[in-house]
């Protein structure tokens, strides 16, 4: 079913301050179904009461609204799913939940995957401003699809498609009503649609709240700028005269010091910062990246691979996040300084692809004293009892494979160090059944609810009127 429109109506025509206002051509393009009650009075109660959070998460969604309003009208879609990432993570594009969700729009990682917004170890397309936009505005026009209804189209976005139609399902059997107020849902959800309700009643009447809107602009923020040679996050900063911070705020989805022209084709900047960008990088002589990308030929030490790559192995730890005791797995993709003579684009399937995986580093064997029982014991029995071979035991105590120890005698043994992870396998396996039981029911749910095609977990046990995360 496409996207209904209603659009508003107006008597008079619009004045030069009004077409110059990007507020009030959000408030024209108002088409949802007003949703009103108990809950959207509590959460406008809750925004007038905080006009300093309401000015932070305002002035810093300014930065990308007339994006968003842009691609809305290109879709023809309800004006007020602007003003979603208010809700949805303050419109900070950097936010993360505790559940994983980036980003403004709070794309959980496999939704992300699913509407192509790409994740590695160089970018995360879900804290991308247009990429996360695009993505959001598909999910949202693909929920309202299949729902035929905005209201539940929204609490899909917040809870799942999955678990919203089971929800219509059951009030149909029990012959009740389908719509979204008339469901059982998470505390989180019933609120969700009330929240944006408040925050659409106050960008359309911000004096009836004693609050006041900071003046945007009806014209972009920003422009995109090609990148066609991998160049480090820093000197695009510093040419266009923006700071790191300032920068990031508009190209949040790097996660390394060297943006890959293969991977980040493109990135934004306000137009005067692009001009100056353009006008330095013509003057620039010095090198635009100083790091490249390395893939790991095998399976290697830390220390090994700085070895290889000529760099301290403190340094390559601390670009590379590599725990201790780990080694870093064949194919990984190492960020690394690079020398003077490689020029050439770090290529497509490696910004595009990278990964980084480690394994646990085998850890020196143990080495224990046991002694023989009065009967004496071969040499092959001693090694079956402490997993170690036959070979080994022989050679550290002088005698042969075939060959037995006398009653009393000490044995030397190297026997292997039990990794954290096994040994809390093997306590796991060690408790007792009903214990072991009782934590698989915890679990189930959990499990069950990530099946179900969430697009984020609910805490179903928050208050009614849950504050907002200031992230």
């Amino acid at each position: 079913m496409p996207a209904v429109v209603y659009p508003r109506i107006r008597l008079d025509p619009l004045s030069d301050a009004e077409r110059a206002d990007l507020w009030q051509r959000v408030r024209d393009g108002y088409a949802l179904p007003t949703f009103d009650g108990e809950l959207v009075r509590r959460w406008e109660q809750w925004y007038a009461t905080r006009p300093d959070y309401v000015a932070r998460m305002t002035e810093r969604g300014g930065r990308y609204l007339f994006h968003i309003v842009e691609e809305l009208e290109r879709r023809r879609m309800p004006m007020e799913l602007a003003l979603l990432p208010f809700i949805e993570s303050a419109f900070n594009p950097q936010a993360m939940s505790v559940a994983r969700a980036s980003g403004m729009w709070q794309f959980m990682p496999g939704t992300g995957k699913e509407f192509e917004l790409r994740q590695n170890i160089f970018r995360d397309d879900r804290r991308d401003v247009l990429a996360s936009t695009r993505a959001a505005l598909d999910y949202l026009q693909k929920l309202h699809t299949r729902f035929g209804d905005w209201h539940l189209a929204l609490a899909a976005y917040n809870w799942g498609q999955g678990n919203v139609q089971r929800a219509i399902t059951a009030n149909a059997r029990a012959g009740r009503p389908t719509g979204y107020a008339d469901l059982r849902m998470p505390d989180e959800t019933r609120n969700y649609v009330p929240k944006l309700q408040a925050v659409i009643n106050i960008v359309a009447r911000p004096g009836d709240f004693a609050l006041t809107l900071p003046p945007l602009e009806n014209h972009p923020f920003f422009i995109t700028l090609p990148i066609e040679y991998d160049i480090d996050v820093a000197l695009v900063a510093r040419l266009s005269g923006l700071s790191l911070e300032e920068f990031q705020q508009l190209n949040p989805q790097l996660n390394k010091p060297v943006i890959l022209a293969a991977g980040t084709p493109q990135v934004l900047l306000p137009y005067d910062n692009a001009n100056r960008f353009v006008r330095g990088l013509d003057t620039h002589r010095g090198p635009r990246a100083t790091w490249t990308a390395w893939v790991a030929p095998r399976t290697l030490k830390p220390a090994e691979a700085a070895r290889m790559l000529g760099m301290p192995e403190a340094q390559l730890r601390e670009v590379n996040r590599i725990p201790e005791r780990m080694l870093v797995k064949v194919g990984s993709t190492l960020l690394v300084p690079r020398s003077g003579n490689v020029t050439a684009n770090v290529p497509e399937h490696v910004a595009d692809n990278a990964v980084m995986a480690f394994a646990p580093e085998a850890r020196p064997p143990r080495r224990i004293n046991v002694k023989v029982g009065r009967k004496g014991e071969s040499v092959a029995a001693i090694a079956r009892r402490y997993r170690v071979s036959a070979e080994q035991v022989a050679q550290l105590n002088g005698v042969s494979a075939a060959g037995r120890f006398k009653a009393g005698q000490v044995v030397l043994l190297d026997v292997p160090t039990r990794s954290a992870s096994k040994a809390t396998a093997r306590r796991a396996s060690a408790r007792p059944a009903a214990t072991q039981r009782a934590t698989a029911r915890q679990a189930a749910p959990r499990e069950a609810k990530r099946v179900a095609g969430a697009r984020k977990p609910v805490n179903r046990s928050a208050p009614v009127a849950r504050k907002p995360a200031t992230r």
